[in-house]
Parts: C-alpha cells; structure tokens; sequence
C-alpha cells in the first residue's frame, strides 16, 4: 500500500468518540457579546485607531527611505582649515525706558526687590492699526530721580478703549524679581469693583484716572489674587451699589 492509499484509509475511518451536537443556542449568544464588544471597541478607540493607521503609513513612507544618503564628493572630506570667522557684534541690552505718564501716577503700595515703588499710570498711544485705542496702562518703577523704568504695560487690542466694561485686564507676573499687581480698567460709573479667587470675595483698589474720570484705574492686592486666570469672574458696583452690566 503506497502512502496515498494509506492517508485516504486514514480518513475513512470514524473518530474514536462521538462529538456533541453543536449549542447554537449558546454560540448565537457569544457570537453577540463578541459583535457588541467590537462594536464598543469601535465607538471608544476609533480616533485612536486613525492614528494608529497614520503613523503605519507614515512609518512605510519612512521606511522606503534610505537611513544616511552619501555625501558629494566635495564634502565627504572633512577639511583641515579652520573656520572663517569674523568679529564678535555687540549687542546693546536695550533700554527699560517707560512710556511718558498720560495724567497722574497712582502708587500700587508695594514695592520692588530693590525697595523701588510700583506706580501704574496711562499713557498715550497712537497706532494705526489700532484706530480705537489712544491709550494703555503702564506698570513701572518709580526712581528716586523721579523718572520711571517700565515693568509691564497692557491696552485694549480691539475696538474702542473707552468701551462700556473691563478692558486690559494683565498682571500676576514675576518681572525683574518683581511680582507685579492684576489690574486694568473699566470704562464706565464704577466706584467698586470684585471677584472671587477659589470661592474667597476679594475686592480691588479703584481710583478714576485723572485724564478721563469716566474710566476706573483698578488692581489686586498680590494676597488675594496671584493671578489672572483666578478671577472668577470680574464685578464693578456702581455708587448706589448697583451692579454695572451691558
């Protein structure tokens, strides 16, 4: 008997126990707990799959590529002459000059790592890209001679800067081992303004600027507010008390 006779012979032959009849019952049932997980799988992971997807192609593309190309003929030789170099540039530190105060200087009541005070005041602006602002607010030092070296400066960057409401909201920054105040200004009757840092009501300085009163020169104490993204949100009162809104 050759050894194809013998393999046909083989397969004749009945199995040596019975096998049970299939339980449709119980495959229907496992065949939709598998559809259903895949269909969850899907609904969960398919951003993660189209990425997956993406960076195998990415990864083919790249593969295709060869991992160093050769270098011309000209640069495959390193050279034995040193580089030309020319002479260093100096580069001036640029000066902290601080805009010209636009009216009257406030005091913030703090001062800095050099016992310097902070002031805030307005200062004019006249951009052409900017139509509706003619001015900002500037946080700097005040000197002992009187002149002023510039901390931080905010303005409004859009529309008007005399608008109904809070403009130029800045602050909460450590500049030159100085931590400087949250303030800004609101255009309008405000005599009071508040807010609340983590649940905690805290209350701002408000003096009207002296070059326009209808505008609310106000800041934070830096132990109540550390920063501006702690407001939650920004309230101003007017004099009887009552809520300022658009």
């Amino acid at each position: 008997m050759t050894d194809l006779e013998s393999l046909r012979s083989a397969l004749r032959e009945p199995p040596a126990e019975e096998f049970a009849e299939p339980d449709l019952g119980a495959i229907m049932t496992k065949g939709r707990r598998i559809r259903r997980r895949r269909r969850l799988a899907t609904g969960a992971g398919g951003v993660a799959a189209a990425v997956v997807t993406v960076l195998v192609i990415v990864g083919a593309v790249a593969l295709k590529e060869p991992s160093q190309r050769p270098l011309p003929p000209a640069a495959s030789t390193p050279s034995a002459q040193p580089p030309v170099t020319s002479e260093p540039t100096v580069i001036e530190a640029p000066t902290k000059t601080s805009p010209v105060p636009l009216g009257e200087t406030t005091s913030l009541g703090t001062k800095g790592e050099d016992g310097r005070e902070l002031v805030i005041y307005a200062f004019a602006i006249d951009e052409p890209a900017l139509p509706g602002v003619e001015f900002g607010l500037q946080v700097a030092y005040r000197n002992v001679d009187g002149s002023y070296e510039a901390l931080l400066g905010s303005n409004e960057f859009k529309g008007s800067d005399r608008s109904f409401g809070f403009h130029a909201v800045d602050g909460g920054d450590i500049l030159q081992n100085t931590f400087v105040p949250v303030f800004g200004y609101f255009a309008g009757p405000a005599t009071r303004i508040t807010s609340t840092v983590r649940g905690k009501p805290v209350e701002a300085n408000v003096v009207p600027w002296s070059g326009d009163p209808s505008v609310m020169i106000f800041w934070f104490s830096p132990s109540d507010v550390e920063s501006t993204g702690v407001l939650t949100p920004l309230v101003a009162y007017d004099a009887r008390g009552q809520r300022l809104v658009k």
